[in-house]
Parts: C-alpha cells; sequence; structure tokens
C-alpha cells in the first residue's frame, strides 16, 4: 500500500482534525493520522480506493488538500488575517457610533446599519457558514456552527426588524459584525500562536532548503563550480562548502578538514572536527576550514529528513491524556446548542427582559463557548516539547513517551557503548596453542567483521587484513559471540566464556577464540567511561530515580563501571533472554526507562517502559527504542527526562484552562452578567481563549528541565 501525507489547509481545531479523520475512516481508511497543529495527514492507501474521491470528499468538507487544488487564481480573502481586516472596515462604523457621547444620526437608519453589515455578514457566512453546513451533514459539527448560528440569528432578527419598520426596536447588526469580525481577528491570532508553537520544527525545515556549491568538470577535467539549489542534488554529486555555509545534504568527506556545528541536528553547541571519510550531516554549518565531499543522502533519506518525520509523525499520535478532551470535543457543540436554546427558553419564561435580550444571552453562549481550547490543550504542548527536543538532539518516536516520562521511577543501563564510550582498543592479547600470531589476527578479523558489536568493531578494524577466511556458514549468537564453520568443516568461536568447552583458562578476557572447540587465544580490549556518565546518574539520584546497570558483560567489569558511577543496583553476566526477563520483572515494580545503544539492546529497549537508545544518527530510523538521544548524547537523559515531564505538566494546566473557561463562561453568558455587549465580549473573549493556551504552551521553551 501507498502511504500517503497530505497538507491540508483549512483545519482549525480538533473537531476539524474529527471530520476529516471520521470521513476518511468511513471510506475505508485504516487509522489515519490527522494533525491540526501541523495541518499533516497520514493514512496508507489501499490499491481499492480512488485517491481523487478522497481530495474531492475533504475539499467538500470545507478544506483543501495542498498541491492538490484546481488551477485557479488565488482566491480574495482566503486568510483570516485578511478576513478579519476587511469585516473590520465595516464593523469599525456600527461599533463606534454606539459608544457614549457619539452621535452619527445617519447611522441610526436601520438600512444603513444593514449596507455596513452585509459585507461582513456575506464574508462571514461563507466562511463558517459553509464549513458549518459540510460539518453537519457529516455527523460531526464544528465550532464554526456555533459562530454561524449566532451570526445568522442577529441578523436575521434585525433583519425582520427593519423589514417591518421596527428596526431601532429589533436592530442589533452591531451584534452580526462584531461576533464575525472578533471570531475571524481570534481565528488569525490563533493561527499565529499555533505557528510559534511549531518554530523548533519550522526551523529543521529551513535547514533542509538551501544553496549549494556543486563541482563538475568541463571538457579540460578542470574544476567548474555552479550554485544549485540542495533539492537539485543527487546521490554522488560532489559539492564544495566553504566557512560559514551550510552543508546541504547528508555527505562524506573527499578533501579537507573543517569544524563542524551539528546542533541543528545533534543539540550539541560545541563544534566538532571532521576530517577526510568521515560523515557530515545535513543542515550543519562549517565553522572553520573548506571541504569538498560527495553527497550520500538525498530528500527523505537524510538524517535531517528522518528527524523532521519522526517529529511529525509523534505530533499525529494522541497521548493517553487527550482522550478524555477529545471524547468531550466530539460532543461539544450539539451540547452549547443545547444550552443557548435553554438559555433563550429560560429567559423568556423566567425574566421579563424580552425576546431580543433573551436572544443576545443565547447568542453569547454561543460564542463565547469554545471546543478549540479543550482541542488544542495537548496538541500545543507536544508540539513545544517535541520541538525542544528535536533542536536538543532529544527525539520522541510517539506522543505518549512524552507523558510516560512523569511515571519513571528508574532508569536501567546497559554497560558497553552505554555508560562507557564504546570506543576499544585491543589493550592484550595471548596466542596460547596451535597456531602463529597472524593466522590468530586472521581468524579473529574474519569472524568479527560478520558482528554490529563495539569490541568486534574494534577488533576487525585494528586487525582488518587483505587475507581472510571464506567461511561455509557463519552466524551471530546473540549474548554469545560468532560462530562459523570454514570449506574444510572445522568450527570456530569467537565469544565470551560462556562459550568454552574447556574451562581451563581464567573467567576474565573479553574475548575467547577456540577452534574445534580448543581455546586458540584471547583478547582483551580497553573501553573508558563515559565523562559525562556520573554526573547523569547523580541527577537521577537527586531525582528520586532508582539506577540499574543489566549487561552481558562479566561480573568483575560490571561491578567496576557499576560502583565507580555510584549506580545503586548491579546485574551483570545476563544473555539477552535474561535482560527480558529481568526487565519484565523491572517494569513490574515500577515504571522502568530502559538506556542502550539500540544494537543488541533492541528486544530490551522494546520491552521497557520507555526504551531509550543512544545510537548514531545515521541509525535513527531503524531503532526500536521510543527516545532517541542523538550524537551518542548520554548527557541529555536527564533533560529527555525532564522535558516528558514538564510537557505532562503543561498539557494538565492547558485542560485545566480550557475546562474552567468554558465551565465558567458558558453560565456568564447565559445569566446576562455581559450585558448588552454580551456577544461581543463572548466573541473577544473566546478568541483570546486559545491564544492563553499557546503562550502557556510556548513557557515551555524557557522552563528548566533539571
Amino acid at each position: 500500500m501507498e502511504t500517503v501525507q497530505w497538507k491540508v489547509d483549512g483545519m482549525s481545531c480538533t473537531n476539524c482534525a474529527l471530520s476529516i479523520h471520521k470521513y476518511l475512516q468511513s471510506n475505508g481508511i485504516e487509522a489515519p493520522k490527522v494533525s491540526f497543529m501541523d495541518g499533516e495527514v497520514q493514512f496508507e492507501m489501499p490499491e481499492a480506493i480512488a485517491k481523487e474521491k478522497l481530495i474531492k470528499g475533504i475539499q467538500n468538507l470545507g478544506y483543501k488538500v495542498r498541491g492538490q487544488e484546481e488551477k485557479v487564481v488565488k482566491k480574495w480573502l482566503d486568510n483570516n488575517r485578511d478576513r478579519a481586516f476587511f469585516c473590520f472596515l465595516f464593523a469599525a462604523p456600527l461599533v463606534v457610533h454606539m459608544l457614549p457621547g457619539v452621535h452619527w444620526h445617519f447611522m441610526m437608519n436601520p438600512y444603513v446599519q444593514l449596507i455596513f453589515t452585509l459585507p461582513i455578514f456575506i464574508v462571514g457566512m461563507a466562511y463558517f457558514g459553509k464549513s458549518a453546513w459540510y460539518s453537519i451533514t457529516k455527523g460531526i459539527p464544528n465550532m464554526n456552527v456555533l459562530v454561524a448560528i449566532g451570526a445568522l440569528a442577529s441578523f436575521g432578527y434585525s433583519l425582520y426588524g427593519t423589514i417591518i419598520g421596527q428596526g431601532s426596536s429589533f436592530a442589533y447588526y452591531e451584534t452580526t459584525a462584531t461576533i464575525i469580525t472578533l471570531v475571524f481577528f481570534g481565528n488569525y491570532l490563533e493561527d499565529a500562536s499555533v505557528q510559534s508553537t511549531q518554530r523548533a520544527l519550522k526551523d529543521l525545515v529551513k535547514a533542509q532548503k538551501v544553496m549549494a556549491n556543486m563541482i563538475v568538470f568541463d571538457e579540460h577535467h578542470k574544476e567548474v563550480i555552479f550554485n544549485v539549489e540542495s533539492t537539485s542534488l543527487k546521490v554522488g554529486d560532489i559539492i564544495l562548502v566553504n566557512a560559514g555555509e551550510t552543508i546541504p545534504m547528508d555527505s562524506k568527506i573527499l578533501w579537507g578538514e573543517a569544524s563542524v556545528n551539528e546542533s541543528i541536528v545533534t543539540g550539541e553547541s560545541v563544534p566538532v572536527f571532521r576530517k577526510m571519510h568521515d560523515i557530515l550531516l545535513g543542515g550543519s554549518t562549517i565553522e572553520n576550514g573548506t571541504i569538498k565531499a560527495y553527497v550520500t543522502a538525498v530528500g527523505d533519506d537524510t538524517v535531517l529528513a528522518n528527524i523532521l518525520k519522526m517529529v511529525k509523525a509523534a505530533q499525529g499520535e494522541k497521548p493517553p491524556v487527550q482522550i478524555l478532551a477529545d471524547k468531550i470535543s466530539a460532543v461539544f457543540v450539539p451540547l452549547v446548542l443545547g444550552i443557548a436554546l435553554l438559555t433563550l427558553v429560560g429567559n423568556l419564561l423566567i425574566t421579563d427582559i424580552g425576546f431580543g435580550a433573551s436572544l443576545l444571552r443565547a447568542i453569547a453562549v454561543l460564542v463565547i463557548s469554545c471546543p478549540c481550547a479543550m482541542g488544542l490543550a495537548t496538541p500545543a504542548a507536544i508540539a513545544v516539547g517535541l520541538g525542544r527536543g528535536a533542536r536538543n538532539g532529544v527525539l520522541f518516536k510517539n506522543a505518549k513517551s512524552l507523558e510516560t516520562f512523569k511515571d519513571i521511577k528508574q532508569v536501567v543501563f546497559d554497560k558497553t557503548g552505554t555508560l562507557t564510550s564504546g570506543h576499544f582498543t585491543i589493550s592484550t592479547f595471548k596466542v596460547t596453542a596451535g597456531v602463529t600470531e597472524n593466522d590468530f589476527k586472521i581468524i579473529a578479523y574474519s569472524l568479527e567483521k560478520y558482528s554490529n558489536h563495539p569490541i568486534a568493531k574494534c577488533i576487525s578494524t585494528h586487525w582488518k587484513n587483505k587475507e581472510d577466511i571464506k567461511w561455509k556458514n557463519i552466524e551471530e549468537v546473540k549474548g554469545l559471540g560468532i560462530k562459523a564453520t570454514d570449506k574444510e568443516g572445522n568450527t570456530y568461536w569467537a565469544g565470551s566464556y560462556n562459550t568454552l568447552q574447556e574451562k581451563n583458562v581464567e573467567d576474565g578476557h573479553n574475548i575467547y577464540i577456540q577452534k574445534n572447540n580448543t581455546l586458540i587465544g584471547w583478547i582483551d580490549v580497553a573501553d573508558e567511561i563515559r565523562e559525562e556518565a556520573k554526573q547523569v546518574i547523580a541527577t537521577l539520584h537527586a531525582q528520586g530515580i532508582h539506577t540499574v546497570l543489566l549487561s552481558g558483560d562479566r561480573k568483575i567489569k560490571c561491578e567496576l563501571v557499576g560502583k565507580a558511577l555510584g549506580i545503586q543496583e548491579i546485574i551483570s553476566e545476563q544473555s539477552p533472554a535474561d535482560k527480558l526477563n529481568k526487565l519484565d520483572e523491572l517494569t513490574k515494580i515500577s515504571p522502568t526507562a530502559m538506556v542502550g545503544d539500540g544494537i543488541n539492546d533492541a528486544p530490551a529497549l522494546a520491552k521497557a517502559t520507555i526504551g531509550i537508545s543512544l545510537s548514531n544518527a545515521s541509525h535513527i530510523a531503524i531503532q526500536s527504542a521510543q527516545v532517541i538521544l542523538m550524537n551518542q548524547g548520554l548527557k541529555n537523559l536527564p533533560m529527555a527526562l525532564g522535558l516528558g515531564r514538564r510537557t505532562y505538566e503543561t498539557i494538565k494546566e492547558n485542560l485545566i484552562w480550557a475546562f474552567s473557561y468554558n465551565i465558567i463562561a458558558i453560565p456568564v453568558a447565559a445569566l446576562g452578567l455581559l450585558g448588552t455587549w454580551g456577544p461581543t465580549y463572548g466573541a473577544l473573549i473566546m478568541g483570546l481563549s486559545d491564544v492563553v493556551l499557546a503562550i502557556n504552551s510556548l513557557r515551555l521553551f524557557k522552563k528548566k528541565l533539571v
């Protein structure tokens, strides 16, 4: 099936997203992801469904699939800012003449008021009315239903009074004008506020589109440099990047050295030194030096593109805390319509204020209520949380992980490549019997080059040889090592002490090499503890988090590392199956995060409450962890935990505000406490309610996380 990803314009709240979600499901699309925050719609397209039908259906709902619109000139008043400004020009005279001390006698004429109101009403109903009608016909009435009914009621009542010659008693044209104008203005503020919560993501998008110096060769084999857009580059193209310029795509250095600022991708602000054959990440900046490189990945295959896809996918996920808000949002509009009707009837029966004043109170109920606030509470905070994480080298694969962090009570660490640097060097080795030193190195290299384990990579790199053994078959046995058979039928092992058939040697070396179950030598490697590891462990302890070292390495080595860092519980000599069982036990005790290198720890990372990978950036798309710390960034672990907790706190604050606002505002409007200008005040307050949520969410960018 084809994966479809559309940008849809016109979504302003959760109800809009629910409308599209329900429409897609009713047309055979399973589990579509619809995010109104960034206007993204993602789903798997079955072959039996016509894409054109879905596009037309979404457009009939009142939204636009970007890039799929008909070839027409851009429509006039096509955005909330222009609509608000247009309506303000006509609404201003209607409002000003109502102010104390202002006497514009010509404005007292109901037909003059009608002339000023009609353009506003037409623009308002073309937007709110059309959207309201489509949402009602599809069974999910949205917020525009409330606005459209409020404006229609006040306009219709005023028009009726004008026609029967009692305009002065029935005229509420200024109510119609201010409702539509202020809601357009509120929508514009909401759009701007929501977009500001996406600023970190937009910075990453901008980094994808830069100019590049592409090198080609003329007929005399001389270099010619062309200035091209990065999007036109292809794998294998050669580029020149000077100091101060952005690396256009993922590349590998052919010539030169440079200091590279990779903060846009890894969150690490200190420049890193890069030389020949090193990998460069697209979006990074050359601070000093000049390099020539060839492009290794473009478009959706680059690290930066994968980060963007991951963050956008996470924004489309709904954490558990949003479920309640979504359920309420789905029934909110019909509920408010019922309350407005009850307000109208109740005021007519109980009070003596008359139909006109009762209608104003009912309209105030319609326009002051805000389902958008409840729908925006979670996505706004999630967008900021994910954005801040991405800018600091912390990637969340789903929004649920952000919320789950609040419950984490213990963190389990792998040792090799996680608490230690993972950059091994061969410290000692010994050939015990049967082979020469050179043959021993060839055997070790030929076996270990088939493994991704950091120790194996160290051996295969240091003893790389033109000669190697062509194996008849070879396999990696998880938790033990590499086993192979040559063409003559000899069996070989490169693995841990547990692979030895004869335990006639001490248990304390890293790798034991065997031929036909006979030990022929052993190898020791040196690995140093990460500089930041001790501070990370101390920070976790200060936060009341229990720490555990869970490793397949020998007890003596695990205790050496664990005690040096002050880890509270040390569990050693565990096979992958043992790790899974132990993690299962730990997660039953309390929610547990597992931190590993993302290569050999994949099952354990998946088993934990939250799996956190310290994998290299180029592997981000294939990790089984829910959270990825870029650039082996163990130091960012406390920040990731803190960001998760702060994001959840912000979501709670937003939801409390959203629910409290509606619980208080609706009765205030229904009881007429807003006065004769109730609908106007209601529209203004409703427009600002979402801005409050966005501002509160933006505070996440500045909150202290550790």
